[in-house]
This record gives structure tokens, C-alpha cells and sequence, in this order.
């Protein structure tokens, strides 16, 4: 009998998450450059920006130029179908509301213009743990959220659109505290009933251990590969402010988690973490999501050298070293 190696799913987000709190304004032609090489470097997904106002926030202002550079780049270099989830690295953006996703399906309709398929295959919505958090982040409650989410991603799905669904906060709150496991789940499900295709879980503030993953994940356990309906069904966010994240993916992957979200170069940063003139550590560094599960024996489709050089570009963007730990 063939002994099959479990896959480890990778997303980078660092275009978008991990730019996003940046003081310093990256030109839309050095993300656009950060996601060329993150692709480079196969990982299965690259979060490539945020349809948001720039008003609330303004390094995302340029999503559809950053978006027009890729698919230009992609058209050029015989990858118009580089960004179709059916075949490989894939492409996707977030959409806070039904005008920024307006504006993502504008610039899918520019791209095949432009000769690319599909440019973003997916959109993620985004949701919270916490009515605190839900209420400085979105200026609604979590029940606001949802119901503005839910005709969205009918929409989505009517143009052949994967939907993520972000929860934040699911170990803490800074204003809060201490989010349950079952509380969490409320939102989960209510993102499920409202159609997304997987759950994204965000440890936003980085407050995670391997304690806290293991009961956050047993409430989820329907969830978690292989008893999920695919591989994608869950995806782990981890933040590294307290050094953890790195203990919290061998846990994670210890129980069945398949899928993660990391930022290469550890860029990123929750606001809500940081302190006076020192901002929080970043997300987990994709390198280090990569090395630990290589290092578990599980199968990753990134090359890792030329994410290594994916990170040292994405260093030259903000003007200072990584933000997180990138080895184990």
C-alpha cells in the first residue's frame, strides 16, 4: 500500500495583513512585486489586498492598481490562470462590505480584460469572537456583520467565488479578554449557516497557547481535516506576540489542522497589541509554518528558497528586520 503524506495548505496574507498597519506608505508596484514573488514560491494562496475605504485604511488604498500590476504581470508571463484555485497558486482578496466587493469583482472583470481568467478566486468576510472588537473594527455587532455578509456571499458564489470567513479574536480580546472555545463557535456556525466555504480562526492579539489552541480546536473538530468536507474547511491564523505561534502549529497540526495562514518575513502586526512607539510582533512567519511542518513530516508544495528571498524583499518594503521568528 502507497503511503500517502499528509499536505500542509499554506496562505500568505502578508500583502495584506501584513502591510496593512505599516506607517510607511508601500508603493502598489512593491506589493504587487511581494506577490509575484510569494507566487514564485508557490505557496497555495496569496491574500493580495483589501477592497476597503482609504479612508480607515489608507496603505490598502491602491487594491485595484496592485491588482492591475499582477494581472498585468500574469498576462505577460503566460500565467493568465495562475490565480484559477483549479490550478495551483491562487489568488484572493477581503471585502469588508457589498461596495468593496463591488469594487473586487471590478477588478476581475479588468483582468480578464486584460487576458487573465481569474485573477481573485476568492473573497473574505470577516467577523469577530468579541461585540467589543466587532465594534471597533466594524463599527457593527457581530449579528451587523453577518447579516451585511450574507447577501455578499451569495453574490460571490452566483460569479464562482470561494468565500472565506474570517473569525478574530478567538483566544482574546484586549478589550474583553478571555474569548470560550463555545463562544467562538457561535460565530463559526453562524458564518457556516450563512454559506461561507471555510472558516478562518484569528488569533489576533497573539495571545494563543498550545493549551488554548487544543481547546479552541476540540470545539471545532468537525471541522478539522480529514473529517471536513475538504482540506481547506479550517485555516489557523496565528499571531506571534508572545513567541507561541511556532508551538501553537505543532499543536495544531498534532490535531488534524491542515491549512495555515502566515506573513513571510513574520510581517504585520495587530494595533490593539502594540505599545507606544513599539509595535506588536507579527503575523507567524510563513517560513516558519513551512519549516515546522517539513520538519513533521508533512508534504508542503513551497519552495523554499525562493520564499526565503519572497522575505527579503518583504524586508526592504518596511525599512526594518522581520517582526516575527522565522525558524523554529
Amino acid at each position: 500500500m502507497t503511503h500517502v503524506v499528509p499536505r500542509v495548505r499554506i496562505t500568505d496574507v502578508s500583502p495584506r495583513d501584513g502591510l496593512q498597519n505599516e506607517s510607511v506608505m508601500v508603493p502598489a508596484e512593491g506589493k504587487a512585486e511581494l506577490a509575484r514573488l510569494l507566487l514564485a514560491a508557490n505557496v497555495d494562496e496569496v491574500e493580495l489586498t483589501s477592497f476597503v475605504s482609504p479612508k480607515w485604511v489608507p496603505q490598502l488604498g491602491d487594491a485595484a492598481r496592485v491588482c492591475e500590476l499582477v494581472s498585468d504581470h500574469l498576462a505577460q508571463t503566460g500565467g493568465a490562470r495562475l490565480g484559477d484555485a483549479t490550478r495551483g497558486p491562487m489568488l484572493s482578496a477581503l471585502a469588508p462590505n457589498a461596495a468593496g466587493l463591488t469594487n473586487l469583482l471590478a477588478a476581475n472583470e479588468a483582468a480578464r480584460a486584460a487576458g487573465v481568467h481569474t485573477l481573485l478566486s476568492k473573497v473574505s468576510v470577516f467577523t469577530a469572537a468579541s461585540e467589543s472588537f466587532a465594534q471597533r473594527n466594524t463599527n457593527a455587532s457581530i449579528a451587523q456583520t453577518l447579516e451585511r455578509f450574507a447577501p455578499m456571499v451569495q453574490q460571490a458564489h452566483g460569479v464562482g467565488l470561494r468565500v472565506r470567513g474570517y473569525v478574530s479574536c478567538v483566544i482574546a480580546c484586549p478589550f474583553e479578554g478571555a474569548i470560550s472555545p463555545a463562544k467562538v463557535r457561535r460565530a463559526v456556525d453562524e458564518l457556516l449557516r450563512i454559506g461561507v466555504d471555510e472558516i478562518d480562526l484569528g488569533d489576533t492579539i497573539g495571545a494563543a497557547t498550545p493549551s488554548t489552541i487544543r481547546a479552541l480546536l476540540h470545539e471545532m473538530h468537525d471541522l478539522i481535516a480529514p473529517q471536513a468536507r475538504d482540506e481547506t474547511a479550517l485555516t489557523l491564523h496565528l499571531h506571534d506576540t508572545f513567541g507561541q505561534a511556532g508551538e501553537c502549529v505543532r499543536e495544531a497540526l498534532a490535531l488534524g489542522v491542515r491549512s495555515f495562514d502566515g506573513s513571510v518575513a513574520g510581517l504585520g502586526g495587530c494595533p490593539y497589541a502594540s505599545l507606544p512607539g513599539k509595535p506588536a510582533p507579527g503575523n507567524i512567519a510563513t517560513e516558519l509554518i513551512v519549516s515546522i511542518a517539513k520538519a513533521m513530516g508533512f508534504a508542503c508544495s513551497v519552495d523554499e528558497a525562493r520564499l526565503r528571498h519572497a522575505a527579503e524583499f518583504a524586508r526592504t518594503l518596511t525599512g526594518r528586520g522581520p517582526m516575527g521568528r522565522a525558524h523554529p
